[in-house]
C-alpha cells in the first residue's frame, strides 16, 4: 500500500471520529493516535495557540517541548507564516528545536479555526499546529501536507 492509498483510507476514519465531537482536545488526541499508529512516525501530536505561544497539545510518542514561543523553531514557523512546512533536514532549518536528537526530518501543519458549524476558513485564524517528526531523513512531502491539511480541517 503506498503513502497515497494510506492517507485515502485514513482520511473518512478521521471523519468518522470527528464528526459530531465538540471537544477539540479528544479530536487531536484521536487523531494524533491513529497518524501515529497507522505511519509509525517517531513523534506526532498537536501544539495549541494559548496566547502568544504554542502549548503542548495531546501527542503521541516521547516526552516533547511544552512552550513554543511564536515564530520559533518549525511549530512557529508554520503558525507565523500560515502555512505547511515541510523539513527534510531539521539540521539545516534556522533555529530547529531540538525536542529530540532522534528527529532527522519534520512536517508542521496548521490548524486554521472555522466558522461555528461549517468546515469554512473563517479568518485563517491559526488555533493549533499538527507536528510530524521522523527518525529519517525526508520523510514527508507534497503528499504527506496535501493530505494532512485535509486531515486537520476535521480538528476545529
Amino acid at each position: 500500500m503506498t503513502k497515497e492509498d494510506k492517507y485515502a483510507a485514513l482520511l473518512p476514519q478521521v471523519k468518522a471520529l470527528c464528526e459530531g465531537e465538540e471537544d477539540i482536545i479528544a479530536k487531536m488526541a484521536n487523531v494524533s493516535a491513529l497518524l501515529h499508529q497507522e505511519f509509525a512516525f517517531w513523534w506526532t501530536g498537536f501544539y495549541r495557540v494559548v496566547g502568544n505561544e504554542l502549548l503542548l497539545g495531546p501527542f503521541q510518542g516521547p516526552i516533547a517541548c511544552v512552550h513554543i514561543a511564536y515564530g520559533r523553531g518549525v511549530c512557529g514557523t508554520a503558525w507565523k507564516e500560515h502555512r505547511t512546512v515541510v523539513v527534510p533536514d531539521v539540521e539545516e532549518f534556522p533555529g530547529h528545536i531540538a525536542c529530540s536528537s532522534e528527529s532527522r526530518s519534520e512536517i508542521v501543519v496548521p490548524v486554521f479555526k472555522v466558522e461555528s458549524g461549517k468546515r469554512k476558513v473563517e479568518n485563517k485564524e491559526v488555533i493549533a499546529v499538527l507536528d510530524i517528526d521522523s527518525r529519517e531523513l525526508a520523510t514527508f512531502d507534497d503528499i504527506d501536507a496535501r493530505w494532512l491539511e485535509q486531515i486537520v480541517k476535521h480538528i476545529p
